[in-house]
């Protein structure tokens, strides 16, 4: 599985590099008066599109899920001393003018490849089926609309490119944003097949990924924007119409009964902590095998699919580079610390959630699934490695490297090392696909927009708790945070629901340590609340940007030269 996927990546890189020791095709010679014209052509194009979700993760800490994650109030920016860009993004400040260049230009890359085949995929010939093509064309407007949605969640307004041709646009407003996401997400929902999610290629996007992608714009935008519908533009780019909250239920529903995707018995099969090399010396989940990626998963529906074969020549950005983000710095991650790995020591969790969680649900197994207390779940533990500082001594569990033994007892940096025969390297060796979207979400999505308790009572049974007699907004809230832990929604839910002002003040006065030494986490520039009335949540436009455009494009507010408290200069 994680070798095929790095094949068809390098063919899609043939197309964008022009040279590649598996295809001997002359790829040199494609341009727009002969490409593309095939199926297989189509089939390039389209993987061109994807593999810019992985190219954008190469650095990790310019994406939109880790800086949400960081931002969050359920965990600190945490790295070294010196990890300014990851401290910031906590504090909704910034270490550089550039900080997120390289995840603006990755998506405006995606969106571009996207127009592009929108533009030309009816040109292509050699469709097996009707439904072939109109389900390759579906995954080109789900993922133009996933690119959108993840700018307007990080940027807010921003430009709305949607042709080839080369122009310099100022930003549009929230409405034409979200106007073309519901078009493109709509047009993908009726232009995929209604089938089991395993009749589609894994990695590949479907119907019902759409219709989750759906769901989960039209609740951030009008949450935020305080709306009761989502605008929608037509075949000709006007805003002619709306998505209403009935229509959404009426997708989700589809997608609950019909998808194939349902819940895992046991949460813990979820993350790759459970794989078949850890899971025999890690007495957590002994008896538990994680389920995997693709479509042995039956719960995770949309993912970012890594490879086994990253290397440092070549291909480096195809491995999880997420795992290898929030993984225990220096000496720990070693025999110590098993079977936690090492990496860069970003987003400690706050201390905060680890308490509440146990307030409000004691029995709950998903906390202790989710958040590893190091102080009583490892012996090797130390403090203050490699100058980490916001230190807590928790940590997320659901993305990170993970050691392992062979049948010998030799102890490798990481699993997928032993599972894939990736290289034995901390960087490298953690393909573990990154889940986008997971059933559970849906679930949770369809009871928030019912005001019902039938989904949150799936989730809850399956954690073995029990089940609530009525729905409130808040016992949802409760449901979304613990399930959904350090999966990169928590950031839209706080400021969807106005509770982020409040929440991220919370941080303050919060127990930490930096370099070792007992501190508490305080207030930079004007503190946390302020800095959220200030962006609203977010990010700066990379100044780079706003020069190219001459000047058309404008920076966001609480941002730039205008905004001297949003520059983190370290502890």
């Amino acid at each position: 599985m994680k070798k095929l996927l790095l094949y068809a990546v390098s063919g899609l890189l043939v197309f964008t590099s022009c040279e590649d020791f598996l295809d001997t095709e002359n790829y040199t010679k494609k341009n727009t008066s002969n490409f593309p014209e095939t199926l297989e052509d189509a089939q390039q194009m389209i993987a061109g599109i994807y593999v810019t979700q992985i190219s954008a993760s190469a650095s990790a800490d310019q994406t939109s899920y880790v800086v949400g994650e960081l931002a969050s109030d359920d965990r600190f920016g945490g790295g070294g001393e010196n990890d300014k860009k990851m401290q910031a993004a906590d504090k909704l400040m910034t270490n550089e003018v550039n900080m997120l260049t390289s995840f603006w230009t990755e998506r405006y890359k995606g969106i571009f490849r996207a127009n592009m085949a929108v533009e030309t995929i009816d040109n292509c010939v050699g469709f097996t089926s009707e439904e072939q093509k109109n389900q390759m064309k579906g995954e080109v407007y789900f993922l133009r609309a996933l690119f959108y949605n993840d700018m307007a969640e990080l940027f807010g307004n921003v430009p709305l490119v949607l042709t080839t041709e080369t122009q310099n646009l100022p930003k549009a407003e929230a409405d034409e944003i979200y106007g073309q996401i519901a078009y493109d997400l709509k047009t993908a929902i009726e232009l995929m097949p209604s089938k089991s999610y395993t009749s589609v290629e894994s990695g590949h996007a479907t119907k019902w990924d759409a219709q989750a992608m759906m769901a989960r714009a039209f609740l951030f935008y009008t949450g935020f924007y305080g709306k009761e519908s989502m605008p929608i533009r037509d075949t000709e780019g006007n805003l002619s119409g709306s998505i209403t909250k009935d229509q959404v239920i009426a997708w989700l529903e589809d997608c609950i009964n019909n998808s194939g995707h349902d819940l895992l018995s046991d949460f813990r099969a979820l993350w790759s902590y459970s794989n078949n090399w850890t899971a025999p010396d890690y007495p957590y989940v002994e008896n538990v095998r994680w389920a995997g990626d693709g479509q042995a998963n039956k719960e995770k529906m949309f993912s970012i699919k890594h490879s086994s074969m990253a290397k440092w020549a070549t291909q480096h950005a195809y491995s999880n580079k997420y795992s290898l983000f929030f993984s225990l710095r220096a000496n720990n991650g070693a025999e110590g610390t098993f079977p936690f790995g090492r990496g860069w020591g970003a987003g400690p969790v706050n201390t905060t959630i680890w308490n509440e969680w146990k307030t409000a649900e004691p029995t709950d197994m998903r906390r202790e699934a989710s958040i590893a207390d190091m102080e009583n779940e490892v012996t090797g533990y130390q403090w203050g490695q490699d100058a980490q500082v916001e230190e807590t001594g928790f940590w997320a569990k659901k993305y990170m490297n993970y050691q392992a033994y062979d049948e010998e007892g030799t102890r490798y940096d990481t699993f997928g090392h032993l599972e894939w025969n990736a290289d034995n390297d901390i960087a490298l060796g953690n393909p573990t696909d990154l889940a986008l979207i997971r059933f559970a979400d849906v679930l949770l999505m369809h009871s928030e927009l019912k005001q019902d308790v039938m989904g949150i009572n799936r989730v809850r049974q399956r954690a073995g708790l029990d089940p609530i007699t009525g729905y409130t907004l808040d016992v949802l809230k409760k449901e979304r945070r613990f399930e959904l832990a350090f999966e990169g929604r928590r950031w839209a839910d706080i400021r969807r629901w106005g509770d982020a002002p409040a929440l991220l003040d919370k941080q303050l006065n919060v127990s930490i340590k930096n370099l070792g030494a007992d501190t508490q986490m305080k207030s930079f520039g004007n503190g946390y609340s302020a800095r959220y009335e200030e962006t609203k949540g977010f990010f700066p436009i990379p100044e780079s940007q706003i020069t190219l455009s001459g000047g058309v494009l404008t920076q966001n507010p609480g941002w730039g030269s205008s905004a001297p408290n949003a520059l983190f200069s370290g502890w």
